[in-house]
C-alpha cells in the first residue's frame, strides 16, 4: 500500500509540476497543431529546436508564472528584447514566436507617447542587436502579429514608430508587423483578439526603423496606411513574398521587392528613394487610387520588371507627377488590368524600356526554360550576399552562355546638372558614375555621351581619355536655351544632365535717358527711361515708399517679375504721405543685371493723386514678398510666426528668409502661380487706411499642394487662418480656420474663430468638407453681426463616397460682435512645399 501511495503521490506531483507544460501544449494546439512546447525546447513541424542564449521562444498565451520557470521563454516581445545577445550571420539571435497578437505598445494606455528629443520620433520599442531574427511559427503570416495602434496626434506626438532596430542583418519570416491606428486588426485564429482601429483619419503610423545592411523579410506582412515604414533606413534589403498595405510616403526606398503584393491606397507610396533605389520583380500591385498612380513623390530611382497593376479607376501610371528632365527609370513587361503599358507615357524620355537590352539581365534572365530573378546580381555587394540561394544557378548560366549575370550595374548618374553656361566664358566637365545595386561603384565602364541633333549648334562635347565629357557652350544666338546632354552604356543604362546655354554676355546697357517718374491722370505713376540697346527690355524695376524726398527709410512695395519691367505703378491710399521711389537695374536677355539707378517722384503723394476705392484687388504678381514686419497703414506686413496653439509641436518661426514667394506651387499647385508660403508659419497682413470700418468681404482661390482634400501635411495643428475685421497689430477680430484634423485624412474642417490678443478660439461648430483641393473658391464676409463663409470647388473629385456629414459646399454662419477694425490676415502653420497652399485672385472689399 505504501508503494502504491507513493506511486500515486509521485504521479500527482509530476502532473502538478508539469501542468504548465501540458497546459501550454494543449493551449498551443488550439492555434497551431504543428507546434509543441517542451519547456527547454520546442518541436515545430517535427523538428526539435533547442532554446538557449540565441534562441528564445515567445508565446503570448503563457502566463508570467509559466514563463518564469524557463530561462529562454517569454510571453512578450518587449520582455524578450531585454535579454537579447548579439547573433552572427551564421547563428542569428532568433525569436521563435508562436501565433498570437503581441502588442509592442499597450493600446489601452491613455498616456500620449512622446519622442525622447524635441522633433524626434516616439518609438514603441528600441532594440540594439546584431543579426536579429523574428521567426513566426506558422506558414500564415497573419497568425503571428506584432502590433501597435498609435500615430501622429492619435496617441502620440510625432510620427509614432513601432520598432527602432539597430544592427546588421535583421531578418523576419512568417510575421505581420501592423500599426492598427487607422486599420482594423482582424485575427482569424482568435477573433477575441480583434481590435477596431483608433481613428478613421489616416495619420503617420510607422512600423520599423533599421540602420543595418543585409535586411531580409520573407512571407511577411507590413500593415498600416500613411508612412508605413518597412525597415526604413536599411541598406541592402530584400522583401521576398511579402505583402504591403499603405498610402503615401510608405515604402522602403533601398529595397528589392520580389514576388510581393501591394494594396496601395494613395498616389505616391514612396516619399523618395535613395541611392540605387527600389526594384520590383514579379510583383502584383492593386491600386485603389483614382485616375493617376505614381511611384515616387520626390526624387529617386525605381525599376519595375514583370509587374502587374490592377485597378478600377486608374487611367495613368507614372514614376513621378512631374519628373525631372534628367531622371531615368527602368521598366520591363508592365501591365495595367492585363494590358501592357509604358509608365510615365506623358514624359517618355524618363522611361527606359529594357526590352532587348542587356541591362535587363541585371534583373531577370531566362535559363533552361525558366525565368531567373537575378537577386544575386542585385544584392551580392562586395560580400557575396545571396539570400535567395541562386548563386550556383547564375554561375552555371554564365558558364554555359558566356554572358555576365553577376556584376551588372543598375545605375548611371551624371554630375553636375542644372547650371547656366555662358558661351565664350564657361565650360563644364561632366562625370559619370556607374553603380551596382546597393551603391557599389563600378570603375572603367565605358560611357557614351550625346547631345540632341537640334541642340548641336548650342554646345559641343569633348570626351576625354578618362571618359569624362567637357561641355563647351557655342550659342551664337541671343536667347538662353535649354540643352540636355545624355549619357549611356552599351547595356542600356541612361542618364542626363540639363543646362541653360547662354550666348556670350555683353555689358549691361547704359541709360540713354535716365529714369524719370511722371504722374498720369488715372491715379498712376509712369516710369520712363531709355536704354542703349537693341534688345527687349528685361530690366528689374522695384518701387518703394520713402519718408522724404531723399529716399529715407525705403520700404519695398512692388517688384518686377517674369522678366517684365514694372513701369507703371498704381497709387493707392497707402501711398498718401509718402514719396515714391523707383529703382531700375538695366537688363536684357544677353547680359547680367547692371547697376541700379534710382529716381524719386518730386512730390509727396496726397489724396488728390489717388483714385479712392473701397475695393482692393492686389496684383500679386508684383507685390513685394520681402520680409516686412512693420505694421503700417496701407502696407502689407509679411513675416513668419508660430501661434501659441501650435507651440506644443516644438517649432519656431524662421524670419531669416522671405516668408512668401510669388510663383508656381508644387504637386496639386504646380500648374498655378500665386503667393505661396516659403517658410513654416508664413503670415501676411494688410492694414487699411482709416480708423473705423464697417462690413467687409474677402474672396480668393486657394490651391493646396495636397490633392486628396486633406489640405496639410499632418493633423498636428496645421491650419490656415484667414482673418477679417482684424486689428492687425494686437490681432483682434475674426477668422476662418481651415484645419486638418484627426477625423478624416481626405477632408478638412472649416471653423469660425474669434481672435483676442492673438489667441484664437472657435465660436461655432466646425463644418467638415471635401472641397479644399486645388482651385477652392472661398469667400468670407462680415455683414452686420454675422460672419458668413462660402466655399466650393467646381472640379469633380469623387465626393460621392463621403459620409453625409462631410459636405462638398461650405455655407457657414456665426454670430459675432461687430467691431471697427478693417485689417485682413492670412496665417499658415503647415509645412511648405508639398504642404503649402497657393493663394490667387485675392480681393478685398470694405463697406462704409
Amino acid at each position: 500500500m505504501k508503494i502504491a501511495f507513493r506511486t500515486i503521490a509521485f504521479t500527482i506531483s509530476f502532473l502538478f509540476c508539469n501542468f504548465s507544460v501540458l497546459f501550454s501544449q494543449q493551449h498551443k494546439a488550439n492555434l497551431n497543431k504543428d507546434l509543441v512546447f517542451k519547456g527547454n525546447y520546442i518541436i515545430y513541424k517535427g523538428k526539435k529546436i533547442e532554446l538557449g542564449p540565441n534562441s528564445f521562444f515567445i508565446d503570448g498565451q503563457l502566463s508570467n508564472e509559466e514563463t518564469a520557470k524557463y530561462k529562454y521563454v517569454y510571453n512578450s516581445i518587449n520582455e524578450a528584447s531585454k535579454h537579447l545577445t548579439n547573433g552572427t550571420e551564421a547563428s542569428p539571435m532568433t525569436l521563435y514566436i508562436a501565433p498570437w497578437v503581441y502588442w509592442i505598445d499597450n493600446p489601452d494606455d491613455p498616456e500620449i507617447r512622446l519622442p525622447k528629443n524635441i522633433g524626434g520620433t516616439p518609438f514603441g520599442l528600441e532594440i540594439s542587436c546584431e543579426w536579429l531574427r523574428f521567426q513566426g511559427l506558422s506558414d500564415d503570416a497573419q497568425d503571428v502579429v506584432l502590433a501597435c495602434n498609435r500615430g501622429q496626434t492619435i496617441g502620440a506626438k510625432g510620427n509614432f514608430t513601432m520598432l527602432n532596430i539597430k544592427g546588421e542583418g535583421v531578418n523576419a519570416e512568417n510575421i505581420t508587423f501592423g500599426n492598427y491606428c487607422n486599420i482594423d486588426l482582424i485575427y482569424p485564429l482568435n477573433p477575441k483578439l480583434n481590435r477596431e482601429k483608433r481613428s478613421s483619419a489616416i495619420v503617420q503610423g510607422q512600423l520599423i526603423f533599421s540602420n543595418g545592411d543585409k535586411v531580409l523579410a520573407r512571407n511577411t506582412r507590413f500593415m498600416s496606411r500613411l508612412n508605413l515604414g518597412p525597415f526604413w533606413g536599411s541598406k541592402r534589403t530584400l522583401f521576398d513574398r511579402c505583402h504591403f498595405e499603405s498610402t503615401d510616403d510608405a515604402l522602403n526606398g533601398t529595397a528589392v521587392y520580389l514576388n510581393c503584393t501591394f494594396g496601395i491606397y494613395s498616389s505616391k507610396p514612396f516619399g523618395h528613394t535613395s541611392g540605387t533605389g527600389a526594384i520590383f520583380l514579379n510583383c502584383d500591385i492593386q491600386s485603389f487610387t483614382r485616375e493617376k498612380q505614381y511611384f515616387v513623390k520626390g526624387s529617386g530611382s525605381v525599376a519595375a520588371i514583370d509587374t502587374r497593376f490592377t485597378a478600377q479607376n486608374l487611367d495613368y501610371i507614372g514614376w513621378r507627377e512631374i519628373p525631372d528632365i534628367e531622371a531615368r527609370y527602368y521598366q520591363y513587361n508592365i501591365n495595367l488590368n492585363n494590358k501592357p503599358i509604358k509608365i510615365s507615357n506623358n514624359n517618355p524620355n524618363t522611361t527606359v524600356d529594357m526590352t532587348g537590352k542587356t541591362i535587363l539581365d541585371a534583373y531577370r534572365f531566362e535559363f533552361n526554360n525558366a525565368v531567373v530573378y537575378n537577386t544575386y546580381n542585385l544584392l551580392r555587394g562586395n560580400d557575396d550576399w545571396d539570400p535567395m540561394g541562386i548563386k550556383a544557378v547564375v554561375e552555371k548560366a554564365e558558364k554555359e552562355t558566356g554572358n555576365n549575370y553577376s556584376t551588372i550595374p543598375t545605375q548611371l548618374m551624371v554630375k553636375p546638372t542644372r547650371q547656366t553656361l555662358e558661351t565664350g566664358k564657361d565650360n563644364i566637365t561632366l562625370e559619370a558614375t556607374v553603380n551596382r545595386f546597393g551603391n557599389y561603384e563600378v570603375k572603367g565602364e565605358k560611357v557614351a555621351w550625346k547631345i540632341a541633333p537640334e541642340h548641336q549648334s548650342l554646345a559641343k562635347l569633348e570626351v576625354k581619355e578618362d571618359g569624362k565629357c567637357v561641355v563647351i557652350p557655342t550659342n551664337t544666338g541671343n536667347e538662353t536655351k535649354e540643352v540636355i546632354i545624355t549619357a549611356s552604356t552599351a547595356s542600356g543604362l541612361e542618364a542626363a544632365s540639363v543646362f541653360q546655354i547662354a550666348p556670350a554676355f555683353i555689358a549691361p546697357p547704359t541709360f540713354s535717358n535716365l529714369p524719370k517718374i511722371s504722374k498720369i491722370n488715372d491715379g498712376k505713376l509712369q516710369l520712363n527711361y531709355a536704354l542703349d540697346m537693341a534688345f527687349e527690355d528685361e530690366s528689374i524695376v522695384n518701387w518703394y515708399r520713402c519718408r522724404d524726398s531723399k529716399g529715407s527709410e525705403p520700404i519695398e512695395i512692388a517688384v518686377s517679375r517674369l522678366k517684365k519691367p514694372l513701369k507703371t505703378y498704381e497709387l493707392s491710399s497707402g501711398d498718401v504721405g509718402y514719396y515714391i521711389m523707383a529703382s531700375v537695374s538695366p537688363k536684357h536677355l544677353r547680359c547680367q543685371v547692371g547697376t541700379a539707378k534710382t529716381v524719386i517722384f518730386k512730390d509727396i503723394i496726397s489724396k488728390k493723386d489717388i483714385k479712392e476705392s473701397s475695393i482692393l484687388v492686389p496684383n500679386l504678381e508684383n507685390i513685394s514678398a520681402k520680409y516686412q514686419p512693420e505694421i503700417l497703414p496701407g502696407f502689407w506686413t509679411l513675416d513668419s510666426f508660430a501661434p501659441a496653439d501650435t507651440k506644443e509641436h516644438n517649432w519656431v518661426e524662421d524670419n531669416s528668409r522671405d516668408p512668401w514667394y510669388y510663383g508656381s506651387g508644387v504637386n496639386g499647385a504646380a500648374n498655378d502661380v500665386g503667393f505661396v508660403q516659403a517658410s513654416k508659419g508664413a503670415r501676411m497682413r494688410y492694414t487699411p487706411i482709416g480708423n473705423s470700418f464697417g462690413d467687409m468681404k474677402i474672396s480668393f482661390i486657394a490651391v493646396p499642394s495636397k490633392t486628396a482634400g486633406q489640405g496639410f501635411s499632418s493633423a498636428r495643428s496645421q491650419y490656415m487662418d484667414i482673418g477679417i475685421k482684424m486689428d492687425t497689430k494686437e490681432m483682434n477680430g475674426y477668422a476662418l480656420r481651415i484645419i486638418r484634423t484627426t477625423k478624416y485624412s481626405d477632408a478638412v474642417d472649416f471653423i469660425a474663430m474669434k481672435y483676442e490678443n492673438g489667441v484664437a478660439t472657435p465660436i461655432r461648430k466646425s463644418i467638415t468638407t471635401t472641397c479644399f483641393r486645388p482651385n477652392c473658391i472661398i469667400s468670407i464676409e462680415v455683414k452686420n453681426n454675422k460672419l458668413i463663409v462660402h466655399a466650393e470647388n467646381k472640379l469633380d473629385y469623387f465626393s460621392e463616397n463621403y459620409p453625409s456629414n462631410v459636405v462638398k459646399t461650405v455655407n457657414l454662419e456665426a454670430e459675432i460682435a461687430p467691431n471697427n477694425f478693417g485689417g485682413i490676415s492670412i496665417q499658415h502653420t503647415g509645412t511648405i512645399d508639398g504642404g503649402a497652399t497657393l493663394i490667387k485672385d485675392l480681393k478685398m472689399e470694405w463697406k462704409p
